[in-house]
């Protein structure tokens, strides 16, 4: 049977840790490493704004630019470390989960998502950049 979306955020979720926005903030601040990653297309990131200190990574480019294997100008080394701390978002926290599944499969050990997004964060009143 064919997946849907809905499917696999939900494959995702149940395999990758999700944590509120208050659990992200905490996680940011005392550790400045933690890797924030807005998965979304850069569109619609500058439109929903980036957590503060995040960066853009839409979610087909996250595997290629995560990936050891692959030459080093399509890699982001930003990813090299598989054990720094990395939380991923998006607008409303579904293309988060499946990043954040995607980057577990590939042997990061300290990933999640932020549950409900960008918009959870925002909702939450914490501040966000413009992309």
């Amino acid at each position: 049977m064919a997946l849907t979306f809905t499917d696999m955020v939900t494959q995702a979720r149940n395999n990758v840790s999700g944590v509120t926005s208050q659990e992200a903030r905490e996680k940011i601040n005392s550790n400045p490493n933690t890797l924030v990653i807005d998965v979304q297309d850069a569109a619609d990131a500058g439109a929903c704004g980036l957590i503060p200190s995040g960066v853009n990574i839409s979610l087909g480019m996250l595997p290629i630019r995560a990936d050891l294997g692959v030459p080093a100008e399509l890699r982001d080394e930003r990813l090299s470390d598989r054990s720094r701390p990395v939380l991923v978002t998006c607008g409303a926290g579904g293309q988060a989960a499946l990043g954040a599944y995607a980057l577990k499969l590939m042997g990061f050990t300290d990933v999640a998502y932020i549950d409900g997004g960008t918009a959870a964060w925002k909702q939450a009143g914490f501040d966000v950049e413009e992309a």
